[in-house]
C-alpha cells in the first residue's frame, strides 16, 4: 500500500524543517536561520496513532520572488503540493500574517486540497496570545499552534491532517492482484517492457534517457494471473540527478517500490551489470521485497551454445548480496521468454508470502545445529531454545536464545541457508531477529 504523503510548505524561515524533523524524529533536514537552506524536497516516514505517512519538507515559497533559485524552490514546492494528500501550511507567530502568507494560502486553495494551517513558534503553555487570531485571516479554518523546537502540539497537527486522509480505502486493487514494480536504470527497456505486455503504447517509449516522468500503473490480465505493473522513471546516481522534475521522479520509483509485491529488476544485456544496477537492487532488498532480474534486449546479444550460462555466473558473482534471485533473459521488442518472466513473478510472490510451521522450523534448527554447533566465547556456548516465524513479506524469523551477543552473522547467514535449502523461499530476503530469553 502506498503511505499518504503530508506536504509541509510556506514561506522561507518560518521552521518548516524544524517541524519536519520533530514529526520524523530524525535530524534530516539542515536547520538554519538563514533563508533558502532548504532547496529541494526531503521525503521521511512518519508513525502517528499506529499509521504511517510519509513527510516531505519543501524549501520556502516566495510567489513574487524572480531570483533564480527561489524560482526553482517554488516550482520543487510545486511539485510535492501535487502528489500531497494533504497540505501543512506553515506560519510564524512573531512575524504575523504577512503578504507572503495571504499569497501562499490562496495557491493552496486554488490545489482544491486539503490544507491544514500550522502556526509555529508558539513556545509558551497555555492560551494562544492575541496576535494568534490573526491568521483566521488566511481563510484557511481553525488554525493549530505548534513549537517546533519544543514539540507542542505536534500531536493535534497530525490529528488534523489524519481527519483529511482515508487510510481504510487507500489500497486501489484487490489482493489477488500482483504488484510489480518495474525498476531499472534509465533506457534499460522498461516502458517497452510494459507495452509489450499490455500490447498497446501504454507508456512513451524513447531512446532518450528519462522519457519517463512518474511511476504509472497497467493493470493485465492473462492466463498466469492479475497483475498491475508500476513503470517507474530511471533511477541514476544522484551525481547525474539534476533536474528537478527527474529528482521528483526518482522518489516516486522509490515509493513505486514500497507499494509493490515483487520488483522485476530490469539490467540491459547488451551492456550488463553496473554499479547502479546493485543499488537498485539494493534498494529492494531493504525492503524486503521479492525481487526478479530481468535481463532485456538479449535479442540483440550476440550469442553462441554458452553466452547464457556465462552471463548468468557472472550475475550470480554481481548478485552475491542478493543470493536468493532468479534471473530471466527476456526480450521486450520480440516478447522472447515473457512466459518465464510471469512463471518467476508468481513463485517468487508465493516465496515472499510463505508462512513456516513452528514445528518444521524446529525440525530444521534441530538438525543444522547437531551438523554445525553454535559458537561459544570464553567457555560460554550459544543456546538456541526455538525458533519461530513473526511475519511475511519478507520471512521474518525470530530465535530464542540464551545470550544475544553469541549469535554471530556468520551462524545467522548458516542457518539462513539451512532454512532455504530446505524451504526454497527463492527470489526473497529472509529477516532474522534475535531474542534472549525473558525479553
Amino acid at each position: 500500500m502506498s503511505k499518504p504523503l503530508i506536504a509541509i510548505v510556506g514561506r522561507p524561515n518560518v521552521g518548516k524543517s524544524t517541524l519536519f524533523n520533530k514529526l520524523c524524529g530524525k535530524r534530516m533536514a539542515i536547520v538554519d536561520d538563514t533563508p533558502g537552506v532548504t532547496r529541494d524536497r526531503l521525503y521521511a516516514e512518519c508513525e502517528w496513532r499506529g499509521k504511517e505517512v510519509m513527510l516531505v519538507d519543501t524549501g520556502g515559497i516566495e510567489p513574487r520572488a524572480d531570483d533564480v533559485i527561489l524560482k526553482q524552490m517554488r516550482f520543487q514546492a510545486q511539485l510535492a503540493i501535487d502528489s500531497a494528500d494533504v497540505i501543512v501550511l506553515v506560519c510564524d507567530l512573531r512575524s504575523g500574517v504577512t503578504a507572503s502568507d495571504a499569497d501562499v494560502a490562496a495557491m493552496l486553495q486554488k490545489s482544491g486540497k486539503p490544507v491544514v494551517l500550522c502556526v509555529n513558534k508558539c513556545d509558551t503553555l497555555g492560551n494562544p496570545p492575541p496576535e494568534f487570531y490573526e491568521f483566521y485571516n488566511l481563510g484557511l479554518g481553525d488554525p493549530i499552534g505548534v513549537s517546533s523546537t519544543h514539540g507542542h502540539g505536534t500531536g493535534d497537527l497530525l490529528d488534523a491532517c489524519y481527519e483529511h486522509i482515508d487510510f481504510e480505502h487507500r489500497e486501489d486493487y484487490d489482493e489477488e492482484y500482483v504488484k510489480v514494480a518495474v525498476i531499472g536504470k534509465p533506457n534499460v527497456g522498461k516502458s517497452s517492457l510494459i507495452n509489450k505486455i499490455a500490447g498497446s503504447e501504454r507508456m512513451i517509449v524513447s531512446d532518450i534517457a528519462g522519457t519517463t516522468r512518474d511511476a504509472t500503473d497497467t493493470v493485465v490480465e492473462n492466463e498466469f494471473g492479475k497483475y498491475v505493473f508500476i513503470d517507474t522513471a530511471g533511477i541514476r546516481r544522484k551525481a547525474k540527478v539534476e533536474e528537478a522534475v527527474e529528482r521528483y521522479s526518482v522518489l516516486r520509483a522509490y515509493m513505486a517500490v514500497d507499494r509493490c509485491d515483487v520488483a522485476v529488476i530490469v539490467i540491459d544485456g547488451t551492456v550488463g551489470f553496473t554499479e547502479q544496477d546493485s543499488k537498485i537492487a539494493g534498494y529492494a532488498h531493504d525492503q524486503g521485497k521479492g525481487c526478479v532480474v530481468a535481463v532485456n534486449k538479449w535479442d540483440a546479444v550476440e550469442k553462441d551454445d554458452k553466452t547464457m550460462q556465462n552471463f548468468t555466473k557472472d550475475l550470480q558473482e554481481d548478485f552475491s548480496f542478493m543470493s536468493y534471485v532468479p534471473f530471466v533473459f527476456i526480450s521486450a521488442l520480440t516478447g522472447q521468454r515473457l512466459k518465464s518472466m510471469f512463471e518467476q513473478i508468481n513463485h517468487v510472490n508465493g516465496q515472499n508470502a510463505m508462512r513456516i510451521t513452528t514445528g518444521a522450523l524446529n525440525d530444521v534448527l534441530a538438525v543444522a545445529t547437531a551438523r554445525m554447533q553454535p559458537p561459544s566465547d570464553k567457555g560460554k556456548r550459544l543456546k538456541i531454545y526455538y525458533m519461530t516465524q513473526a511475519s511475511t513479506r519478507p520471512p521474518t524469523f525470530v530465535c530464542f536464545v540464551n545470550r544475544a551477543d553469541l549469535f554471530h552473522f556468520s551462524y545467522q547467514r548458516y542457518l539462513e541457508n539451512q532454512i532455504r535449502q530446505t524451504f526454497g523461499l527463492t527470489g526473497t530476503p529472509v529477516r532474522m531477529v534475535v531474542r534472549e530469553r525473558g525479553e
